[in-house]
């Protein structure tokens, strides 16, 4: 339930009815902007009569929602979250956030030149793989501690924040250590008791919608994380499973107006994992971009012909710069920085 409260009430009249509430057991969330102030009731609302609500002279309009999260809600906070990177700022209106690099972290050697090449092109993160969920167990798992150490070389050397994938909850103390954004991966979206150990931290969060979930499960993978305390989180579409197996993955680039619309969260575009093929991955980015998303995470490779995974579906870097290039031209035309 969404309780407005009318312009000029005093902030202690404010208190005393949000303590009204606190006594019958919600939780109550205070938000307020320039020209609003909303007060949004979690728990069960099943109970309160909105009439006697609305009859409160404090209060100007009661509305009752029926979406189950509200953390994430847009009712609950209407100006887009931006969320900050180790000084990269993604959400808002204006920049849109380029991340790229290897699928996985083969070595220093490798992670620091590519983190250079994509740098050069144009990049605001860096990506890479330290632990590896694989489909097959005989495949390359990654370099784990190793491949964040690798990669923290590669941030010393280029400035460029680091983004990695957390797999297990067991890892947390070396990820807040050491890895600026962190990834929970489309396998573990509804990993609840991982998704309740990042909710503890302060990390920035990358949340990766699931292979076959809805949006409404994806953000309340979302709210499981805000409602333990964590709120900076940004959510990134990589493509559903479907019935069609010539992509990798079906991109849903509906889901860009539909999140804006729902939630007031960043979200990103991976065109990598959405089609599996490079050849593909252009066009996709600057749809993406067309479509209102607030960045791209893109797998770029020296050498992907050679690489320890996903070769198919990365970029070498002189492609990744042609990517950026054209992508700022439609960024121009929608209103944005890239």
């Amino acid at each position: 339930m969404i309780i407005t409260v009318k312009k000029g009430i005093p902030e202690e009249e404010v208190k005393k009815l949000v303590h009204t509430f606190e006594e019958r057991g919600f939780q109550v969330n205070d938000s307020q902007g320039t020209d609003y102030h909303i007060l949004g009731l979690i728990g069960d609302t099943t109970s309160l009569d909105e009439k006697i609500i609305q009859a409160n002279p404090l209060v100007s309009e009661v509305t009752r929602i029926a979406a189950p999260y509200k953390k994430a809600n847009r009712m609950f906070h209407p100006e887009d979250t931006v969320v900050d990177v180790a000084g990269v700022k993604i959400g808002g209106q204006e920049k849109i956030v380029v991340i790229g690099g290897p699928c996985s972290v083969e070595s220093r050697e490798q992670i620091c030149e590519i983190a250079k090449e994509v740098k050069a092109a144009g990049a605001d993160m860096l990506r890479g793989g330290a632990y590896k969920p694989r489909t097959s167990p005989y495949a390359f798992q990654g370099l784990e501690t190793e491949g964040i150490k690798d990669m923290v070389e590669a941030r010393r050397q280029t400035g460029l924040p680091i983004v990695s994938e957390l797999m297990d909850a067991e890892h947390i103390e070396e990820f807040v250590e050491h890895v600026d954004l962190i990834q929970i991966g489309a396998r573990n979206m509804q990993n609840f008791s991982l998704l309740k150990a990042v909710g503890k931290i302060q990390k920035p969060i990358l949340l990766k919608r699931g292979l076959s979930n809805t949006i409404e499960e994806w953000i309340m993978s979302a709210e499981y994380i805000m409602a333990g305390g964590n709120e900076n989180v940004i959510l990134c579409e990589r493509g559903i499973r479907t019935f069609e197996k010539y992509t990798r993955n079906t991109l849903d680039l509906s889901v860009v107006p539909i999140i804006k619309e729902k939630t007031h969260l960043p979200i990103i575009i991976d065109p990598s994992h959405a089609t599996g093929n490079w050849k593909w991955i252009e066009s996709m980015s600057l749809a993406a971009i067309a479509a209102g998303a607030d960045g791209l995470i893109v797998e770029v490779h020296n050498n992907p012909e050679a690489a320890w995974s996903d070769g198919a579906q990365s970029l070498k870097p002189e492609k990744f710069k042609q990517v950026i290039e054209k992508g700022r031209m439609i960024a121009q035309v929608v209103g944005r920085e890239m």
